[in-house]
Parts: C-alpha cells; sequence; structure tokens
C-alpha cells in the first residue's frame, strides 16, 4: 500500500464521518499525503521555454501530442490530466474544472478526488490549448468510428484508441520515450507541470495565481517549492528596490 493510498483512505473516511456528522470538517483537506524516498521526493528538473517549445515540435505529430501540450500549459498532475472529462471542459469559454484524478494502486487504477479541497479548481486556457482540445475531440469522434461496437465511452478527454482509460504508468513510459526521441535533457512527466509553475513565475504572473492554476492548498507551498528554482526572481527584487531608492537621485 502507497503512502497516497493511505492518504486517500483516510481522506475518505474522514468525509464519510463528516456526511454522517461525527466531525464537522475533514482535517485532511488541509494536509498533503507525506513523501518518501522514491516516490516523488526527487530533485525537480524541468526545461527553459526553448525547450519546451523544442519538445513540443518534436512530438506534434504523435497521438498524445494533446496530452502532453494541455500538462504544460496547464500545470496538471499525471493523474488529474488522465481523469479529465469532457464534461468538465468549456472550451466555449476556454476553461476547465480539475474534479478527480486517476491514481495507479496495485496494477489497478482509481478514480480518486484531488488530494487537497484546493485540488478541485478551474484552470483558464489559452487559446492554443483551445484549438488542441478541438483537435483531440476530432480524433476521438474518428477513433470512435473505428472501432463502432468495440469503442469504450470513457467520457475522458485523453484515453486509449478504443477509448478506455490510459493507464498513468504507462503514459510515463511513452513520456520517457517521447522525451527520448526530443533528444532533449530528461526530466520526469512531474517535471513538466514543475516546468509549467516555473515558467510561469519567471513571466511575472503573482505566485496566488501560479498557485491556484496548480491546485495548492496554500501560496506558501508555491512559494517554498518553486522560490529556490527561479533565483532571478530576487536578483530582480533587488534590482527594483534600489531602482526605487536611488530614483530621486
Amino acid at each position: 500500500m502507497t503512502i497516497h493510498h493511505v492518504h486517500a483512505c483516510l481522506h475518505k473516511a474522514c468525509k464519510d464521518a463528516v456526511r454522517w456528522g461525527r466531525i464537522a470538517r475533514n482535517p485532511l483537506d488541509a494536509a498533503d499525503p507525506p513523501r518518501k524516498s522514491g516516490d516523488g521526493s526527487k530533485e525537480m528538473k524541468t526545461w527553459d521555454k526553448e525547450q519546451l517549445r523544442n519538445f513540443l515540435k518534436a512530438v506534434s505529430g504523435e497521438r498524445l501530442y494533446a496530452l502532453w501540450h494541455t500538462i504544460a500549459f496547464t500545470g496538471m498532475r499525471r493523474g488529474e490530466a488522465l481523469g479529465l472529462r469532457w464534461v468538465d471542459v468549456d472550451l466555449e469559454n476556454g476553461r476547465l474544472a480539475v474534479r478527480r484524478t486517476l491514481v495507479p494502486i496495485k496494477g489497478d487504477v482509481v478514480v480518486s478526488e484531488p488530494k487537497t479541497a484546493k485540488g478541485r479548481r478551474v484552470v483558464a486556457l489559452d487559446p492554443s490549448t483551445v484549438e488542441i482540445l478541438k483537435a483531440q475531440a476530432a480524433r476521438q469522434l474518428d477513433e470512435q468510428g473505428t472501432w463502432d461496437e468495440g469503442w469504450v465511452e470513457s467520457g475522458l478527454v485523453f484515453t486509449a484508441e478504443n477509448g478506455a482509460a490510459l493507464d498513468p504508468e504507462s503514459v510515463s513510459r511513452y513520456w520517457r520515450q517521447a522525451v527520448k526521441k526530443a533528444m532533449l535533457p530528461t526530466i520526469r512527466l512531474h517535471d513538466l507541470r514543475h516546468t509549467h509553475a516555473t515558467l510561469a513565475l519567471q513571466a511575472g504572473i503573482h505566485p496566488k495565481v501560479v498557485s491556484e492554476r496548480l491546485g495548492h492548498a496554500t501560496v506558501a507551498i508555491t512559494l517554498d517549492t518553486y522560490s529556490h528554482a527561479i533565483p532571478a526572481l530576487q536578483e530582480e527584487a533587488a534590482a527594483l528596490i534600489a531602482g526605487l531608492v536611488f530614483a530621486a537621485e
């Protein structure tokens, strides 16, 4: 049993306790699952904007391109992207809602809720991502016609060719193959989320907005996670403060 599974079980138990009136609120809403060595605690590695652009160009013709693009431009977690349903996507208004996640547990794929209350969120989409998702919808219609009665109506945005849910571990394997093909520095699929956050902060987007897009429980988590990865922001802050002080001279 993984640490994440233990956290998910406790969260569900406390949620039931709230529903039954045994406790006032779910204490697990404010608790991130603990990390252990080799279970997501590895030091993050990110791509710069040129590397991300080159990767997307290199894999633009591949079937999972829409998945890589969406994670890169929304900062969604792997499980959140794989659990995304079309009913949670509003292409007309350019936004999607993160309401569930797919978690691999002992060879099975389990539908779970985002790990914190803030994890349930609405994420704005840029125009290019809207177009990518429209193309993804068209691709699915074509695949549905090909499979006919063999099509699995999962309602998911990113699926296997027959419409069934993708296995998260298999997706990570496809990711490693795609990165190798693109001949770029190796990063984990989860680091694509880190890349999104780092590029957003480097672009001057307010940390609270970045935190909301990522679904962090607090903005402090965002700052603690990414402040060391973007020292240029501190240098810029130092220069701005000095400029304010000496502007009158």
